[in-house]
Order: structure tokens, then sequence, then C-alpha cells
């Protein structure tokens, strides 16, 4: 998984996507004034610790890391009765910007070289939260991927489908899965137990959309041909919460730079084992449909 920080990291949460009405660009900006706040993503830039083992590094030193960081675990970590802290942000549909349809989307550039017009345009100082968060953003979407990966900054409904459709081919029916909140959270870091046997979603690909902090909804969409596996992970939290995770394992991390947060709060070094994370319930995971004879 693709992970990043920055120095004014904003997360945007809640996404209901099949229900989400397009929003007005005056609506966008109103939003983005009125929910952005700074928060922690998914990051790559801490320093791997090599000298310490995953449970000792995860249990004792909490309180020193990045509590967004809670999300990784290890493949044989997914076992009934398996007790691992982890972060659910509270998913809050008012704080949600507005998913754009694609002639929306298309008729405002996109670009880092037209960030200054875009600041303009949303009403933006170019030293606040919302431009470094703009900035951000947009120079994400424009690394190139790394070796095996596809990937694309969705900026509409229609333009995510399409990048889905042709990751799968045209011809396969697909379907969305996300992280489930079975009960209101009362705390964002709590430690889960697994409660069932992990289901696991056998699929030959997937495709990840992660939400990036933008004046409207910009997911970060990737794939890649390395193998991933899919689950689905009931959980219970110390202080009652309740939810059916979605996560991945990356089978192979050995493209992955070493500076992933995973491998800082694994202990372990890219390419020496699977990692695994859940999703936060405003991502988005595409799975094709298997036929029962597959």
């Amino acid at each position: 998984m693709i992970g990043f920080k920055f120095a004014w990291e904003i997360f945007l949460l809640h996404l209901l996507l099949l229900l989400c009405a397009h929003g007005s660009h005056g609506e966008a900006k109103e939003m983005m004034n009125g929910v952005l706040r700074l928060h922690s993503m998914d990051v790559e830039d801490g320093a791997p610790d090599k000298t310490m083992h995953r449970d000792h590094h995860v249990h004792a030193n909490m309180d020193h890391m990045d509590p967004s960081w809670m999300v990784f675990f290890t493949v044989n970590d997914l076992k009934i009765g398996k007790k691992m802290p982890v972060y659910f942000p509270k998913k809050d549909s008012s704080s949600s910007p507005p998913l754009l349809s694609r002639d929306e989307a298309n008729s405002i550039p996109f670009s880092s070289q037209d960030l200054p017009y875009l600041l303009r345009f949303f009403s933006f100082s170019p030293s606040s939260p919302q431009a470094k968060a703009m900035e951000h953003t947009l120079r994400e979407c424009e690394i190139k991927p790394i070796n095996g990966e596809t990937k694309i900054c969705a900026t509409s409904l229609e333009s995510m489908l399409d990048f889905a459709r042709e990751t799968f081919g045209l011809e396969t029916q697909f379907k969305v899965i996300s992280t489930t909140h079975l009960t209101k959270l009362s705390t964002l870091l709590d430690n889960y137990t697994i409660l069932e046997e992990p289901k696991e979603i056998p699929v030959p690909k997937m495709v990840a959309c992660h939400t990036m902090p933008y004046p409207y909804k910009v997911f970060y969409c990737h794939s890649q041909k390395t193998e991933n596996k899919v689950f689905v992970v009931s959980l219970g939290g110390e202080n009652g919460g309740r939810v059916e995770g979605v996560a991945v394992c990356h089978m192979d991390t050995s493209q992955w730079s070493s500076n992933h947060a995973s491998f800082r709060v694994l202990g372990i070094e890219p390419g020496t084992s699977p990692v695994c994370h859940f999703f936060r319930g405003d991502n988005l995971v595409y799975v094709p449909v298997m036929p029962l004879n597959a």
C-alpha cells in the first residue's frame, strides 16, 4: 500500500459512494473550509526499526508513534482470539467533500503546475493548511508507480469505475467492499480481538482506492501485479466497538520503500515478510466477482 505523510496532514472522513450526490464547486469550497483538520495519514517516511520484535515494538511503543500507523499486522495474526491495537477513524458524513461528476471534475485543472490558479479558484491562501494539503495530493498523484503497479487519482466516480474495468477486464463483473462500523466507536485507537475465523475473498486482482485531502473527493486507486490476499475480519474492541474490517495482505513487499511505515510498526524489512493492513471506512476495495465454478 502506498502511504504518505506531510507537515499538514488532513483526513476527510466517510464515503457513501453509491448514495453520494454530486456537489457544486461552491459547496466544495465551503466544505473544505469547514472540515479540514490536521491528521496523520498512512505514511512512508518513518525510519524502519530493525532492532525490535513486532509485538514489543507495537505494544510497548504505541505512545511514541503516530496512532494512525496502527493498522498494520502480519498474516500470522489472522486467527481467532488474536488481539491487536487498531486505529479506525470515526465516520462523519457531514465532513465529507462532494463527489464531482466527470464533466465537473474535468472542467477544473488537476496538476501541481496549476496550483496557484487552483488556490485562487478555491480562495485558499498559499500558506494555509488547505494549500499544503492540495499541493501534497497533486504531487502524490504525479509520482510514477512502483514496478508492477498501476495507479490513477480518480477525481470522479466514472474515472474510478473506468480504472477498475481496465484492471479487471471490460467483461469482468466486480463489486466494492469496505470496512463497516457495526457500532458507534467511542475511541479511535482500541485493542481489538478477532472474533471469528477471517474470511478470505479469493481474487486474482484487486483495486484499492484511498481518499486524498482535496476540496472535492479524490481517490488514489492502485493495483499491483504481485499476489495480494483480501480478508473480511470480525473485530471486537475493548471499549465495545464492533467492526467488520476489510484487510489486505501484500505477499511481496520487495519493491516497497524501506521508509514505509509498516516496516517501522512491524519491525521488518522490505521483502522479508507479507504485510497486512486494515482499510479505513472511507477507503474502497474493488474485487472481481468470481464465477461459482472458478
